[in-house]
Parts: structure tokens; C-alpha cells; sequence
């Protein structure tokens, strides 16, 4: 072999071990760790390795549409996006190594929003336009991980949180099972006109616990379960009867492309054992709370129906403990943090109002109707179970007189509620934000002066409040009251440019913790000394920047991902932008939720700071990415609002 020949060996040779390392390297990160190696290899094949300096600018807006895709091999990069000149550039995110950009305008085919700089000596992979539209058209994991971001991140974690479930548990767990699957056999059905013998007899050799009633052309009229029967027997009905006489009219229905969630929830708030299936007006399925539930292992209608039926104050509290374990295996198997959240709030709602009742029928009837409202997280239905008191009353009245006579009367009640809603494990609330204050026993148009009061004389106190109270919502009693107060408030907030603008101040006050020089900002010292908060710092931003947004546009909604969700139908916010936030949303509640459930388990205080060196890889990575966007949305607001 010539020298020449031995030199193109060696070429080779080394070009084959560059390819191979910087394989193994992007193995390690997202998405390329799921690409196929064919196409990771051309990928890596068509790269170019290049290197900036300390500062340098590797792409700016000024640049005209990007041209390459940019991976970063080793080193940091700072997004700074400019903002008005009181305010200058601030960094917008950090990319490290392993992370890729920008992808938002590589597809749009436009130039980059951000300028993007050398935090220290880095090296990028560069992937020229061509070379990455072809691969973007062969790799569905690539295309998948541009086009939805850090929702693609979420799934894998979603993914791993699911597989160790089943490894432990043994059998696969998912609220989100579609309830044609569930639903296996044939419902059984019958005419409106079949004997209520015949019916029973026919649901008794099926070994079912209901019948649906339905017409020629299979339509459900009706349904009959176990629980008619025996108040049939009760009442002594008539076994000849027609069953039309005894069923229950227009049964609740889902189609079967619905969720075992969505089952769960509507058996849950409506007190039923079992839901039809309906597609195309024809019946075809029919799922029991003992199937949803035997394959979910959670019975969480029996625990709210439980919760409903309780007799004592003593045993609502030892039921707190049920809902505890119910929460920690939808976690374990992968649930949702906006389900977990959902649930909670059902029991706790369910709670609370058997503890109005049990209260009632101990202390008398007031004499006088009357609404107990809830605020913040638990009227935004984002409940933990970590959480305290935050409730009012509301009642009608003619003047200030006839208002200070009912809340003498209503006032002692209150009070005696907060104190058993505390047995029950809802923390007295320090800022004394209780219903058994008179300062929050109020007339509707007493609670009408007092919004007005946080609207127009916009003092920190006041806007403080207003981030809890303009979170409200109806938990037990008549809710016409809530809902005039709620078109009154939005109302006088619309077209409020001052207020507004106050209120978008108060949003950025609480900033994500990433930094520049660190991918996370963490308390420095201290018992807080390495650590950030979850809920202040995480989804604070989030909740602000929703609620702000929402009540600007008229949106009545509460919850922070039905906000987003109506302003994006609305146009306020982009599509893909308020996709991020949701995500985002979901990833910090839920890792604030997962530990809780470890701090319960370890009979340690509540608390909502977090290690982020205490998190994995891809937790650590997810999390940076959410906090990002929490800075995205901020970022809008502030060129919004022009602050």
C-alpha cells in the first residue's frame, strides 16, 4: 500500500470515528435519541462543526431567513430578544449542550426573533436548509419534536412516568383509555314498553346492573339499574308495569371516542353509576363504574358518593386520607396534573358542601338563602392537597340595614364551617380570607363595591386581592348572585387601560428562576439555600399572565388552561405559543404535585421548593424549557403593555 493510500485509510478511519462519536453524542438528547440511525446518520453525515467565541453572534434577526439548523456540541448560548430601551435586551432562554434552535423559524422560513450569542466558547453542528427540510420530511420524531416543542419533551416524561407504573404494578393504567375500548359487549337494551319483570329478568341473566331503554331506531330513551329496582320494590310498583313508567328519562350519554376520564368526572359530579355510549344518535356501548374502575383501580365515584353520604364531620376527615392514596396511584400511573387537579377539587367540593349540610342540620337553618363562594387556586379549580381556606359568602339584600341583619345571622354559621372545614384538613387561611369574616360575608352589591374598590383605587393591597378574589366561583347555593358579580366585573375592567396595566405590572413581579449565567437561579442561602420555588416562581407567572388576559377580554373562565385556551380561540395569543404555555403549566404542576406526594409519604411539611440537581437529565431539561416559556409569556405581556 502507498503512503498516499495509508493517509486516505487513516482519513477515513477518522472521519468514521467523528461520525460514529458525534452519534453517540446526540443519542443522548431529544429527539435525536428517537430518530431511526439511518436517518441520524445523515444527519450527522451532512453536518458541519463550527466554533464561536466568548460573545460572538452566531445568528440575529438582522440576518435575513435562517439558513441552518444549529445543534450545540459543547458550551452555552444565550436568546436575547430586545425590548423597549428603558429595559434594553434581556435573555430570553439558554441553549446547552445537546439542545438545538431555532426551529420556530427555520419551519416559518423567516428570520430569527432572537439573537442568539456565544455564552462561552461554544461548538455548534450546523445543518445546512436543504439537508434539514429533506430530513424534517423523512423523520417523524424530528418533525414531530420542531413542530410541538416542549410538548414532545413532555411526552417522553409522560412515557417514562407510565412504563415505571407498570413495572411496579404490573398492569398498563391510563384515565385516558377511550370507552369504546372498555365498553366490550352488546349493550342490553329493551323497549319502552317491556314489563318491568322482563326487564329485570333479562338484566339478571346478562349478570348487568342496568338496562337501557331505547326506541326503533336504537336511540336511548331511558336507562333502569339496580338502584330503580330496589326503590321500585320500596314503593311496591307493579311488576307488570311498563319499564317507560320506572326508568330514567334522557340518560347521560358520552360518545365512545370520550375518555375514562371524562366518565369519571360526569359519574362523579352527577352521582350516576354508569354512562351510555352514543354515536350517531344510535346506542352502542354502555360502561359501569365497576368497569371503568376495576380496570383503574380507583373508585373514585364510590369515595365521592362516601364523601356525599357522611354522616359526621369526623368521618369526612378520615376520608381526606382515601383521596390521598387515590391521588398518589393516578401519579404513580402517569395521570395528568390538570386531572389530578380536577379530581381534587371534585372531592373537595363534595366536601365542602356536606360540611355546609352537617352544619346546617346541626346550627338550624339561617332563615335566609345564601352562596358560599370560593377563591384563588380552589376557585380556579387547581387545587394540591396542599391547600387552605380561601371562601366568602355571598346573599341578597335590599339596603346596607337588611344586609347587616343577615350577616348577623349567617356570620356564626360561617364561622362553625371554617372550624370544621379545618377538622377536615382545609388550613385555616393566615390572611383570614374566610367566610366567617364579616368582611367577606357580604351583599351582592356590597361584593360589587368592594371589586370596584380593587379596580379603581389600584393600591398594592388592592391588586394583591384582586389576584385572589377575581378568582371566584359558586361551591355551594344559588349561583345567579356569583354570575351578576362576575358580568359586572368584567365589565368595568373592560377597556380599564390604567387597571390593566397595573395588573400586567403585579404579573411580572414573581420572574422564572433561569438566569444567564446559570441555567437555573436558586436561593443562595439559608434553609431555601439551593432551591426554587415550583408554585411562586413556576406557575405564578402563568396564572397572572392567564388571568390578566382573560378578564381584559371579556373571557368569564377561572381556570388558567381554560384562559389560554378561550384567548387563543379569541386570537389574543397564538396557537403554538399557548400549546408551549399549557405544557409548560402542566410539567411544573406536576412535578410540584409529585412532591407532595413524597413529602407526604415521608410525613414531611408541605412544601413547594425544589433541588433542580435533585432532578434527572431530561426532568432537569423540561423543567429549564418550562420556565422558559413562563418568561415567553411574560415577555409579551411587557411589550403589550409597554413596560
Amino acid at each position: 500500500m502507498s503512503k498516499s493510500d495509508a493517509y486516505a485509510q487513516a482519513g477515513k478511519a477518522a472521519v468514521l470515528q467523528n461520525i460514529h462519536g458525534t452519534m453517540e453524542f446526540l443519542q443522548k438528547f431529544p429527539p435525536f435519541n428517537q430518530m431511526d440511525m439511518a436517518h441520524l446518520a445523515y444527519l450527522v453525515e451532512h453536518c458541519q462543526l463550527r466554533f464561536y467565541g466568548e460573545g460572538e453572534t452566531i445568528i440575529k434577526p438582522t440576518d435575513g431567513p435562517v439558513e441552518h439548523f444549529y445543534i450545540v456540541k459543547q458550551g452555552r448560548v444565550h436568546g436575547e430578544r430586545p425590548h423597549t430601551a428603558k429595559r434594553g435586551s434581556e435573555t430570553t432562554f439558554e441553549i446547552t449542550s445537546g439542545e438545538c434552535f431555532p426551529l420556530a423559524a427555520l419551519i416559518g422560513e423567516r428570520a430569527t426573533r432572537t439573537e442568539h450569542l456565544a455564552a462561552e466558547d461554544t461548538f455548534c453542528l450546523l445543518l445546512s436548509k436543504p439537508a434539514f427540510i429533506k430530513l424534517f420530511s423523512l423523520s417523524n420524531p424530528l418533525r414531530d419534536f420542531a413542530l410541538r416543542g416542549v410538548s414532545s419533551l413532555l411526552d417522553q416524561v409522560n412515557q417514562q412516568v407510565q412504563l415505571r407504573a407498570v413495572e411496579t404494578l404490573g398492569a398498563q393504567y391510563s384515565l385516558d383509555t377511550r370507552l369504546g375500548e372498555l365498553a366490550m359487549r352488546q349493550p342490553i337494551s329493551c323497549a319502552p314498553e317491556t314489563a318491568l319483570r322482563e326487564a329485570v329478568k333479562l338484566m339478571h341473566e346478562q349478570h348487568v346492573g342496568s338496562i337501557v331503554i331505547v326506541d326503533p331506531a336504537h336511540k336511548p330513551l331511558g336507562i333502569f339499574t339496580l338502584r330503580d329496582l330496589r326503590r321500585a320494590i320500596a314503593d311496591g310498583d307493579a311488576l307488570d308495569q311498563p319499564i317507560a313508567n320506572l326508568m330514567t328519562h334522557a340518560p347521560f350519554h358520552l360518545p365512545p371516542d370520550a375518555s375514562a376520564f371524562d366518565a369519571a368526572i360526569a359519574m362523579t359530579e352527577r352521582h350516576i353509576a354508569h354512562v351510555c355510549l352514543v354515536e350517531h344518535e344510535r346506542l352502542c356501548g354502555v360502561v359501569s363504574e365497576r368497569d371503568l374502575f376495576s380496570l383503574q383501580r380507583v373508585d373514585l365515584v364510590h369515595l365521592a358518593r362516601t364523601i356525599r353520604h357522611a354522616g359526621r364531620v369526623e368521618t369526612l376527615a378520615t376520608l381526606r386520607g382515601d383521596i390521598r392514596q387515590l391521588v398518589d396511584r393516578m401519579l404513580a400511573h402517569g395521570a395528568s396534573s390538570t386531572q389530578i387537579t380536577h379530581i381534587i377539587t371534585l372531592l373537595n367540593d363534595h366536601t365542602v358542601c356536606r360540611v355546609i349540610e352537617l352544619t346546617l342540620e346541626d346550627l338550624g337553618d339561617p332563615g335566609v338563602p345564601f352562596t358560599w363562594l370560593c377563591f384563588g387556586s380552589e376557585g380556579r379549580r387547581e387545587q394540591t392537597l396542599h391547600t387552605d381556606q380561601d371562601n366568602g359568602i355571598l346573599f341578597e339584600a335590599r339596603d346596607a340595614a337588611e344586609a347587616a341583619q343577615i350577616r348577623g345571622r349567617l356570620l356564626p354559621l360561617a364561622a362553625e364551617i371554617n372550624q370544621r372545614l379545618a377538622q377536615c384538613g382545609f388550613t385555616l387561611c393566615k390572611g383570614n380570607i374566610m367566610a366567617g369574616n364579616p368582611e367577606l360575608c357580604l351583599s351582592r352589591q356590597e361584593w360589587t363595591r368592594r371589586f370596584s374598590g380593587f379596580i379603581y383605587e389600584a393600591t398594592p393591597e388592592n391588586l394583591l386581592a384582586s389576584t385572589i378574589y377575581f378568582d371566584l366561583r359558586v361551591v355551594w347555593g344559588p349561583p345567579e348572585g356569583c354570575e351578576h358579580l362576575r358580568e359586572a366585573l368584567l365589565r368595568q375592567i373592560d377597556g380599564n387601560s390604567l387597571f390593566q396595566r397595573m395588573m400586567a405590572e403585579n404579573a411580572l413581579r414573581q420572574r422564572p428562576p433561569v438566569g444567564r449565567f446559570r441555567d437555573f437561579v436558586v436561593a443562595r442561602k439559608g434553609a431555601e439555600k439551593d432551591t426554587l420555588d415550583l408554585k411562586v416562581q413556576g406557575l405564578t407567572p402563568f396564572v397572572d399572565g392567564a388571568r390578566l388576559l382573560a378578564l381584559a377580554h371579556g373571557i368569564e373562565a377561572c381556570n388558567t388552561l381554560e384562559r389560554l385556551r378561550e384567548l387563543i380561540a379569541k386570537g389574543v395569543i397564538e396557537p403554538l405559543d399557548g400549546a408551549a404555555y399549557e405544557e409548560a403549566y402542566h410539567f411544573i404542576q406536576q412535578t410540584r404535585m409529585q412532591q407532595h406526594q413524597l413529602q407526604a409519604r415521608q410525613h414531611l411539611a408541605y412544601s413547594n421548593r425544589v433541588d433542580p440537581d435533585s432532578l434527572n437529565h431530561l426532568d432537569r431539561r423540561i423543567l429549564r424549557e418550562s420556565f422558559r416559556q413562563a418568561q415567553r409569556l411574560q415577555s409579551s405581556l411587557a411589550l403589550r403593555y409597554q413596560l
